[in-house]
C-alpha cells in the first residue's frame, strides 16, 4: 500500500509527504531523520492520510496536495476526519 499523509508540526505548520510504510515514516520523522523541513519542528503528529494501490497515484496526489493552500488542506482534513 502507498500513502499520502499530512503531518502537523509542533509549530502548527503542515507537512505533506508520501510513503509505503506509514508507521515507520512517522517514527522516522519524530526521530529527526525524516524530511529536513520537519527536523526543527518536532514532534510531528499524523493528522491525515490517504491510501493508494500504486506509487504513481500516490505521488500525483501528493503533488496536488502540496500545491493546495493551507486553508484548502485544513478543509480537506476537516471533511475527511479519518483519524
Amino acid at each position: 500500500m502507498n500513502y499520502v499523509y499530512i503531518l502537523e508540526c509542533s509549530d502548527g505548520t503542515l507537512y505533506t509527504g508520501y510513503t509505503n510504510d506509514l508507521d515507520k515514516r512517522i517514527s522516522t520523522h519524530n526521530k529527526g531523520k525524516g524530511a529536513k523541513y520537519t527536523r526543527g519542528r518536532l514532534p510531528v503528529k499524523l493528522i491525515y492520510f490517504e491510501e493508494y494501490d500504486s506509487k504513481s497515484e500516490a505521488l500525483r496526489r501528493e503533488f496536488t496536495i502540496k500545491k493546495m493552500t493551507r486553508q484548502s488542506k485544513l478543509h480537506l482534513i476537516k471533511n475527511c476526519q479519518q483519524l
